[in-house]
């Protein structure tokens, strides 16, 4: 699918928890917490090694946000349900 259909994506389901898988299959998962016009950044699920459900350090200059993904290599996106949470 086009870069433009999953920037479209995270946008309309940030906040909420995500599943994504790249193209080389490495497998996400977090809540979308900020959409730029290259990656989409994710909180971590594991609130269990977190300090208040967000994760140690800075990344992709954004406080709190566990993993940066870029949104081209994104293969598949999909909501979780909220037992995963």
């Amino acid at each position: 699918m086009a870069f433009g259909h999953y920037y479209s994506l995270c946008q309309r389901y940030r906040g909420r928890a995500v599943e994504i898988i790249t193209h080389e299959g490495s497998v996400h998962r977090g809540i979308i917490g900020d959409v730029d016009n290259s990656r989409v950044y994710l909180q971590p699920l594991n609130r269990t090694r977190d300090l208040g459900g967000f994760s140690y350090g800075w990344y992709g200059g954004y406080p709190g946000f566990g993993a940066g993904i870029a949104l081209g290599s994104i293969a598949t996106l999909a909501l979780l349900p909220l037992f995963f949470i």
